[in-house]
């Protein structure tokens, strides 16, 4: 075992707490002893109260179980089991009218609308092409993509006709946001500032660029004519870029496996390094070695001559671990670990009041905030613990009231049905509210685990309860007074090769009304950013508000299949999706440590899977196996029988352990059995207990 120290009755790794002490706490100028009294007392109240949370979850969870058992093969009568969910306290009473009173907010964050990026804090080289992804050339994004409807680029260099068809592209795009007041961009030569058809548009000059801006985003056109391309081009143009990753969210939960004091280490530097604005990368590409840091910000002449600058990078929020997960990395008194949540929530403040007290080399937020995403709450009164929770961390950092600003994650049944109530519960420190299918849908099953077969997985994306959700979203957060305050967000484009796809589906998300939603990479942000042109989502927002918020009562559909009697051939289907996609993500989390990745599916098409699809997958099949649909015999063949296809996907990987054949020794192969078969009896169908578990054995076994 590491090397250990106390510190105010707490066990803590010894390199945890050289760099708490030492990193964090000395610039900032706070005497460790005072820290680790004080965050003490914070554990001392706390703890408890995050105990008591996750009993009042199990106790509910068993109280449905209990419900749909005594009513077991007969219909869900909807008036009744709405009745029975308030009568317990999983909906709570409708808040009276407010308006949330959030203030400080950066404009990336209350009035622009733009992609948002999420990244796994243990990756830098990923993190830092996140937190750069603020500006993405949309020739780059149109060349290397199926984004562009023209054959594809040919080996060997430059393709001219491939160009030749983005430069097309390219003015179609300003002729369509930023047109001219006669004729069209194709024929502009480039002398002197282009006539637009409304001169506001243009808003700064330089050497080699003008700025124009768009429904609040900025476009750079790049003037160069010894550039390979401007020199191809009438008017110099070399590239067009837009303003796209406005904001990104640093993860430390569902894309990252973090099981312990080195992982946790290694997480809390990378936050440290992208808030001083030091944190750098050197890797093998293309046969150079590259470093890559963070872009500088970006300076441009006004038309009234005067100089400015804009952001480099995206805006910074964390993503802590909610409240289940707990870590060896600090033990308390009593000898048990600490919730991991809070560990997170103290860390990551302290590390951000670098930010806020001007210490990084570029800055994070200009007003001055925190900005923390906090996960998997269920309900307003697990909400309310983490406003308590913030307010403590900013008494323990001396930092001003709601400094610390909350993005609630919106994935759980309990909090989406209670979604007023979850953010009045945070009124004056929310930011942030965002659908996300994946989580919401295995918390789906697992509540309603009891009540009987769910229909097959890719038919639950149609289900009543998913439109009901992604429009209740929308509406209760204007209904309080997001509009301008704070982010309604969307969630992820899972296919990062599929850009034609996202870019013919994803303009469905600013046409709800949220100013923002989720990509998977820098390419997929400029790409999206391009919705954000063609939709005025502040004027969608006002339509929407006049519009009476959706009902409860479709959110509350159970998507059961009842009556439903598969043939085999349809269950063995079902089994094998599910498998391959668990165990092609388990085998790279046990082994790796990866938490997130593009993980081939059973066509060899690659998803990006995290642990809410992970979730989704293993909960669906502990449902199936529950009622009966599926055999544990014929479980254990699928899972066989797909670990020999994810073998052969993961055949070019040296590193790869097989799975096929090591069916009691490979660890990765034990964890996946373990998801599905201990499914049931998993909190809320969390994934976390066992794959940390397992991963800490593979670990030791390493």
């Amino acid at each position: 075992m590491a090397d250990r120290v106390e510190r105010s009755g707490f066990n803590v790794d010894a390199r945890l707490a050289r760099f708490i002490e030492e990193d964090v706490l000395a610039p900032l100028g706070h005497e460790p002893d005072e820290f680790w009294k004080g965050f003490a007392q914070l554990c001392e109240e706390f703890v408890p109260r995050n105990r008591a949370l996750l009993e009042k979850r199990d106790a509910l969870q068993a109280t449905i179980d209990e419900w749909h058992v005594a009513r077991a093969g007969a219909p869900v009568d909807p008036d009744e089991y709405r009745a029975f969910l308030a009568d317990i306290g999983y909906l709570v009473p409708e808040p009276a009218a407010f308006t949330i009173g959030t203030d400080n907010v950066d404009p990336e964050i209350a009035t622009m609308a733009g992609p948002q990026l999420v990244v796994p804090v243990l990756n830098a080289r990923f993190l830092l092409n996140a937190a750069n992804a603020r500006w993405g050339s949309l020739y780059d994004a149109f060349y290397g993509t199926d984004a562009l409807d023209a054959p594809a680029a040919k080996p060997g260099g430059y393709d001219a006709e491939r160009g030749a068809a983005v430069i097309a592209a390219g003015r179609k795009f300003l002729d369509e946001n930023v047109p001219l007041a006669n004729g069209s961009w194709t024929d502009w030569d480039g002398a002197g500032d282009p006539a637009l058809a409304d001169a506001a548009q243009l808003v700064g000059r330089k050497d080699g660029g003008l700025l124009l801006r768009h429904n609040g985003l900025h476009i750079e056109i790049v003037l160069d004519a010894s550039h390979p391309v401007g020199k191809t081009d009438r008017a110099g143009i070399a590239d067009i870029v837009l303003e796209a990753a406005l904001t990104t969210i640093v993860d430390l939960e569902d894309s990252v496996a973090a099981v312990d004091a080195e992982d946790k280490l290694a997480a809390y530097r990378n936050w440290l390094g992208v808030i001083r604005g030091d944190l750098s990368d050197t890797f093998e590409k293309g046969g150079r070695t590259v470093t890559r840091e963070l872009e500088a910000d970006r300076d441009w002449t006004g038309l009234d001559g005067k100089a400015f600058s804009l952001p480099g990078r995206s805006l910074l929020f964390v993503r802590n671990i909610g409240h289940l997960m707990t870590n060896p990395a600090i033990l308390l008194p009593d000898g048990s670990e600490i919730p991991e949540g809070i560990m997170d929530c103290a860390v990551t403040s302290a590390i951000s009041s670098h930010d806020v007290r001007g210490l990084g080399r570029y800055g994070n937020s200009k007003t001055g905030s925190i900005y923390i995403v906090k996960p998997k709450m269920h309900g307003p009164e697990e909400v309310a613990f983490t406003n308590d929770l913030f307010d403590a961390v900013e008494d323990l950092l001396r930092l001003s009231r709601n400094t610390v600003k909350v993005g609630v994650m919106d994935e759980e049944r309990r909090t989406s049905a209670n979604l007023a109530a979850c953010i009045e519960a945070v009124k004056d420190r929310i930011v942030f509210i965002n659908t996300g299918f994946l989580d919401r849908t295995g918390d789906e099953i697992h509540t309603s685990m009891r009540a009987g077969a769910m229909i097959r997985k890719a038919a639950i994306k149609g289900s009543d309860w998913i439109d009901a959700y992604e429009k209740r979203n929308v509406a209760i957060g204007l209904r309080h007074g997001l509009s301008g305050k704070a982010q309604i967000g969307k969630g992820m484009w899972p296919a990062p090769d599929r850009m034609g796809a996202m870019m013919a589906e994803k303009i469905g998300h600013p046409k709800t009304g949220a100013n923002t939603a989720w990509v998977p990479s820098p390419t997929a942000a400029t790409l999206h950013a391009m919705h954000y042109h063609q939709v005025d989502v502040f004027s969608v927002q006002e339509e929407v508000a006049a519009k009476p918020v959706p009902e409860l009562a479709k959110l509350l559909k159970i998507p059961l299949a009842q009556g439903t009697n598969w043939p085999e051939e349809e269950v063995r289907e079902e089994l094998d999706n599910n498998a391959q996609g668990l165990l092609g993500y388990v085998v790279r989390w046990i082994e790796q440590g990866v938490g997130c990745s593009k993980v081939p599916d059973i066509n060899d098409i690659g998803l990006m899977e995290d642990r809410a699809t992970l979730r989704i997958s293993s909960q669906h099949m502990a449902n199936w196996l529950l009622h009966g649909v599926a055999t544990e015999e014929q479980v254990m063949e699928s899972l066989k029988r797909m670990a020999e296809k994810v073998d052969a996907q993961n055949a070019g990987d040296p590193g790869y352990q097989p799975m096929a054949g090591n069916w009691d020794t490979n660890l990765a192969f034990k964890a996946a059995c373990d998801l599905v078969f201990k499914g049931v009896e998993q909190p809320n169908g969390y994934t976390e207990p066992l794959l940390h578990e397992w991963r800490q054995k593979q670990k030791a076994a390493t």
